[in-house]
């Protein structure tokens, strides 16, 4: 296989075709070409030379460097490759036959330069999460490399094979394999947890960090990926064959650059699946002269030799010891997870007695009919079998470990399995032994190792008859388990963020789905499950799993009895189900209900923390809907509390809503107070006491403060506020705020009149929340263009499209930021000469801003009416009064505007003196930005 040097990143283009050699990739009008391995490296020599002889041992030569062939191999690729060219067809030539010569690539080329910025994942991808790689594997180098060439062009290949074959090594090992081809960007999703089929995007999108706002994550997960190139690998697809084929197909079909790999045992039978059929380890024949020198030669025997050896088993080979291990992986058909359960008992049972008892135990396994596939019914076998060697207390405590979905910690499993007549130090030893004979796989994640079932072990295990009671037991033990992990971690939850960061947490939390699900089933206990949704609700929130969040929120309050009414989890419920349902569904009046209630709760109990963070979700849900004067009174009732409690994280949400909820009432001095007071409580608030008060970043409040540096006269200050609050959003890598922070940064420079980096923030707000599927943010992203083209000059079409957003801003009751765009509306208007359409709507907008209170805007909203005043003497009214209200606010950016229009108006009137009195005092105040727009324009109006 050609393997062309990793910096040429040069694109060869002919005819509807492009190649990209470093990459493997050939493109026929954007959508991939399947070619072999060698039939592709033909062509790159070929198009390397381009109109130039190449001869036919030459060419030989550099397909196969280390092979000799026949002529005849290279005459078939190359009547491969014209085929998949259609070359001749059409009037199209690209390759032609030199007689005596050799072949030329005779068509036209050219070369562009990839710079890769566009549609490759940075090397930093901060999700990748695939598992270590085998120090050494066994008999799949062929495997590996055809995988790789396949995946390369065909894009989605599904590796196929019985249970225990090795799929998952393989495909690992494929992912490391590719690791640099993809720039680091590898994302491994073991489907193995998930139970839930509707959960299969969910699972994706959430190892990716991306925000989940409805049922379906798949348009979420789709727009992301779009533009991504990234190895997508898929493990244990079986038992979710349908779903996996929807998403799969989807993405092929919709991102391009996106390159599946799944392990299943069935085919996913999508269009565009290359299945690859992973065979068993090739085992010796059945001979009488096998030799200890032969069995090396064989995979399968290979294996079984090194993990015998490995598990610490004496291996005398001779001969005899040589055809022993030949029936051995005969029997076991060559299965790799077979053939490793075996070798890892000889160290207790010496080889002779372990094929004895192999033997006998599969011989009974193989005389009833096949109903299952041959390698099924093996692997069946040997699971039998291990079984049969376990003590009866290995087998109790197996039975109580297969209740973990995947991965579960060793406190985990000494609580769950221990019991009154079994105490922990008894299972800590099962629990080794079991690791020690393979029934319990180990893995570290992080720091802290991890315990699994093997997917078959486990199904076997749960096949084992357990009578009610225990059962019962048992499933109460683990989910009071994963109530108290979700108790003592679930504040960590919200500086998570990358996918290794996740893996851990999400690996328990496919246990608590698996614990509310037994909970609220036909033989759960639903007095456990409200605990447990109590404790989850809140993590699914701050993990932005908001579907999930709703569900359990919803269905435990439905289970409440009259016991736990008022009691802390009801509180937690409803503040969990309200604010869900407030990103969800918008401003409901059962979203209001639901955070009213839960803070009632909050005040009965005297729960200040509570009452903190609840407030904090209430004035939320009031600033989102424009209800300024109510936001304000749950801001300031949070500061009241918040300065009664010792609480860093409480005093921080205190600032951070209070001084919001200040600016846009244009209390500008003590909004700064607050905001500057954020910034010095933020270091000492990053561990939230209580999982309310880490779900706000605060980076809105961050935005906030640089409005209100800029309102205040200070541009560059509030430019480079903006640029570290940027910063940290991606270093911390929260997509949802990140698209929230940009579709406000923009505001800033549209002030500043950096129409540049305006338009960069704006389309960059659109891409990320169309990738996170956030509506309400999307529609502001399409005002915000609308506002920035009024801003340009090119008001004819940007005011009716404006018009139409805010419509839609209506529809979702987005109205935070209305008042702004109304006002760029009202301008375009006043542009187009439309000031009959424009008066109106100023007017019905500073009625509006007066009762709902963002009095923020209403200098500028005076200045523009004043604008479209056809006299002086109405016009300085209206700028009188703009004048005397920015100063009253502190707004310096709103009076020098307010006095530019003011002297531009008397100079006009011939009275430049009066002109300039007015505003030079305005303009001598600032210290900084004189490049920004309006500085630039005051201080030409004073140089006329």
């Amino acid at each position: 296989m050609i393997e062309p040097a990793a910096e040429n990143r040069d694109v060869v283009s002919f005819g509807p075709f492009s190649l990209d050699a470093a990459r493997r990739v050939l493109l026929k009008d954007g959508v991939p070409v399947t070619l072999g391995a060698r039939t592709l490296d033909t062509l790159i020599a070929l198009i390397s030379r381009p109109n130039q002889a190449i001869s036919k041992r030459a060419l030989m030569a550099e397909i196969w460097p280390d092979v000799t062939v026949e002529e005849g191999s290279l005459r078939f690729h190359i009547a491969a490759l014209r085929k998949a060219l259609c070359d001749r067809k059409g009037g199209a030539r690209y390759i032609t036959t030199l007689a005596g010569r050799g072949y030329c690539f005779v068509a036209p080329v050219s070369r562009v330069r990839d710079r890769g910025g566009e549609h490759v994942v940075a090397a930093t991808f901060s999700y990748a999460n695939l598992p270590a790689r085998l120090a050494r594997m066994v008999g799949r180098d062929d495997d590996i490399e055809q995988l790789c060439n396949q995946l390369t062009t065909a894009r989605f290949v599904s590796i196929v094979g019985t249970g225990g074959i090795g799929k998952t090594t393989v495909a690992v090992a494929v992912g490391h394999h590719l690791m640099e081809t993809f720039a680091g960007a590898v994302l491994f999703v073991d489907l193995g947890m998930l139970s839930d089929p509707e959960l299969v995007a969910t699972a994706v999108a959430s190892l990716l960090g991306l925000s989940v706002q409805s049922e379906d994550a798949t348009p979420t997960l789709i727009a992301w990926l779009r533009d991504k190139r990234i190895l997508l690998i898929l493990d244990t697809c079986e038992h979710l064959v349908e779903p996996v084929a929807f998403l799969t197909s989807e993405i092929f079909t919709a991102a391009p650059q996106v390159h599946i790999l799944a392990t299943s045992r069935e085919a996913l039978q999508v269009d565009d699946e290359y299945v690859y059929r992973l065979e068993p380890l090739e085992c010796p024949p059945d001979e009488a002269d096998l030799t200890t020198a032969s069995i090396q030669t064989f995979p399968a025997t290979q294996l079984f030799v090194e993990r015998a050896k490995a598990s610490g088993a004496r291996l005398e080979l001779g001969d005899a010891e040589a055809m022993m291990i030949g029936g051995i992986c005969r029997k076991l058909d060559g299965i790799a997870l077979a053939i490793e359960l075996a070798a890892r008992r000889v160290e207790s049972y010496g080889l002779q007695q372990t094929a004895s008892l192999l033997d006998q135990r599969l011989t009974l396994q193989w005389a009833g009919p096949r109903t299952a596939t041959p390698r099924q019914r093996t692997l069946q076998a040997t699971l039998d079998w291990s079984y049969g060697l376990l003590t009866d207390l290995e087998r109790l405590v197996l039975r109580r470990l297969a209740v973990f979905v995947g991965h579960f910690t060793l406190d985990a499993a000494l609580e769950v399995a221990s019991s009154a007549t079994l105490d922990q130090t008894v299972v800590l030893g099962v629990i080794d032994s079991l690791v020690a004979k393979s029934i319990v796989a180990t893995r570290p994640i992080g720091a802290m190792m991890r315990y699994r079932l093997l997917d078959t072990t486990r199904t076997y295990a749960l096949d084992i008859a357990i009578n009610d009671a225990d059962l019962t037991e048992l499933s109460t033990r683990h989910a009071a388990y994963y109530r108290r992990w979700l108790e003592q971690n679930g504040n960590e939850w919200s500086r998570l963020s990358t996918g290794t960061e996740r893996s851990a947490h999400h690996a328990a939390l496919n246990n608590v789905r698996a614990a509310l699900e037994w909970a609220f089933g036909a033989n759960g206990n639903a007095a456990i499950g409200v605990g447990l949704a109590a404790a989850a609700a809140p993590v699914f929130l701050v993990m932005s799993l908001l579907p999930e969040c709703h569900r359990w929120s919803e269905q435990a309050l439905a289970a409440l009895d009259g016991k736990t009414h008022g009691a802390a989890e009801e509180m937690h419920l409803l503040a969990c189900l309200g604010n869900a349902s407030l990103h969800m569904h918008g401003q409901s009046q059962a979203a209001r209900e639901a955070l009213i209630k839960s803070l009632a709760i909050a005040d009965a109990r005297c729960d200040s923390l509570s009452r903190v963070g609840i407030r904090g979700l209430l004035h939320m849900f009031h600033f989102r809907g424009g209800e300024f004067k109510a936001a304000m009174e749950n801001a300031t009732q949070c500061r009241a509390i918040a300065n009664t409690i010792e609480d860093p994280a409480a005093m921080a949400l205190a600032h951070s809503i209070l001084g919001r909820s200040l600016h846009i009432a244009g209390e500008l001095g003590a909004a700064r107070v607050e905001l500057d007071a954020l910034l010095a409580q933020r270091p000492r608030s990053r561990r939230a006491s209580t999982i309310y008060l880490g779900y706000d970043r605060h980076y809105r409040a961050e935005i906030a403060l640089a409005r209100t540096l800029w309102l205040q006269g200070h541009p560059d200050q509030a430019a480079q506020r903006v640029r570290d609050t940027l910063g940290e959003a991606e270093r911390l890598d929260r997509p949802e705020s990140l698209a929230v922070v940009l579709t406000w940064a923009a505001s800033v420079f549209l002030w500043i009149g950096d129409l540049r980096s305006a338009a960069r923030h704006i389309a960059s707000s659109i891409f990320h929340a169309e990738s996170l599927s956030l509506e309400p943010l999307i529609v502001l992203g399409e005002a915000r263009k609308a506002e920035l083209a009024i801003r340009r000059g090119d008001a004819r079409g940007a005011v009716e499209s404006l018009r139409g957003t805010l419509e839609k801003i209506e529809v979702v009751n987005y109205e935070l930021i209305t008042t702004e765009f109304k006002i760029s509306l009202v301008q375009g208007l006043a542009a187009l000469d439309r000031t009959t359409e424009a008066a109106p709507l100023l007017d019905q907008t500073m009625r509006t801003v007066e009762s709902k209170g963002d009095l923020v805007y209403m200098p500028e909203l005076l200045r523009v009416k004043a604008g479209l005043q056809p006299a002086d003497d109405h016009a300085k009214r209206f700028l009188e009064q703009s004048l005397e209200l920015s100063r009253r606010q502190g707004a310096r950016a709103w009076e020098l505007r307010a006095a530019t229009d003011f002297a531009t108006r008397l100079k006009a009137q011939g009275r430049p003196d009066d002109a300039r009195a007015l505003l030079q005092p305005v303009f001598d105040q600032f210290t900084e930005g004189r490049e920004t727009a309006d500085l630039q324009a005051a201080e030409q109006l004073l140089t006329a």
